[in-house]
């Protein structure tokens, strides 16, 4: 199904010590990442890529425990699924394509993904973009009444003995297209294809543990590893470009730009035209966006 969308982007899939990752790449020039989030795949990008690929060489990906990469086991601790480890499967991607250095972009769970990535390996990050995302650590944080209705997800998500992968795995079709749809604010409608894909990936049992085990973490180790950071003083050190829906929740309850430049050296950014799915609502101005960006910042 995805190639009646990305028809023209190579197929592959390449191990990152152990776990197979789902690849498309295509284009020419400097290399860029993008990586995708909550509950989709690399289709997000289906606007966005071919764009971004008639002047950079643009590598798509699913993360561990999404689409059709694999699903690891977890452990008690969620370490499989900590960005850490979701980090350095992108890094090794990268790596085997023959890239050292390179800019990435992530939007929701793939941007928390990136920001892991700039920082354990700023080396190999020159320039980072993350959508309608503010850090994972400053949001918990900040946690008020707000966020826990707004993100009600991420504490259901991250709840245990196996209660939302019961509860999802009775009819993951309409948890998909109810969580995409409660989150959409006009902009350009959902592609069918596309929301077809989530459909089918995300009715693999192993998917939606996985994607819950990517919560927990997020609650838990990932927080260690950014305790760890803070206190170490580690901050990211490529320029970030960070984007938001304007009529989204993190647009609404957040000072996005401030946020980010707690964590990072230069921030810039702005809010487009849309809810939380920056491209797929808004594609064009996404795509502007980053590849003016990438063109500025993004060299590799």
């Amino acid at each position: 199904m995805s190639d009646q969308l990305l028809g023209d982007f190579e197929h592959r899939t390449i191990d990152a010590d152990g776990v197979r990752i789902n690849v498309r790449t295509a284009g020419d020039g400097p290399p860029v990442l993008l990586l995708h989030g909550y509950p989709q795949t690399h289709l997000i990008w289906h606007h966005v890529a071919p764009v971004l690929a008639a002047t950079h060489r643009v590598v798509l990906t699913d993360l561990r425990g999404y689409g059709d990469s694999d699903k690891p086991p977890s452990d008690a601790e969620h370490t499989p699924y900590a960005k850490r480890a979701m980090a350095r499967d992108q890094l090794l991607v990268m790596r085997e394509l023959g890239f050292d250095r390179f800019a990435v972009a992530g939007h929701d769970r793939g941007g928390r993904v990136a920001h892991r990535l700039a920082l354990d390996h700023p080396e190999a990050v020159s320039a980072l973009a993350v959508l309608d995302i503010v850090p994972t650590r400053h949001a918990f944080r900040h946690a008020d009444m707000g966020f826990g209705l707004g993100y009600y997800h991420w504490f259901f998500l991250a709840a245990g003995n196996g209660i939302p992968e019961h509860l999802i795995g009775q009819d993951p079709e309409f948890w998909v297209r109810t969580r995409m749809g409660a989150r959409h604010h006009g902009g350009t409608p959902f592609s069918e294809a596309a929301q077809a894909e989530y459909v089918r990936c995300f009715s693999d049992p192993a998917a939606i543990h996985a994607s819950c085990e990517d919560y927990r973490a997020a609650a838990s180790v990932d927080l260690v590893h950014d305790d760890a950071d803070a206190a170490a003083g580690r901050r990211v050190t490529a320029p970030v470009l960070a984007l938001w829906g304007a009529h989204g929740f993190v647009g609404r309850h957040y000072d996005v730009l401030e946020a980010w430049r707690g964590y990072a050296d230069e921030v810039r950014g702005q809010a487009l035209p849309c809810d939380h799915y920056l491209p797929e609502e808004a594609p064009a101005e996404t795509a502007h966006h980053l590849r003016a960006f990438f063109a500025a910042d993004g060299g590799a």
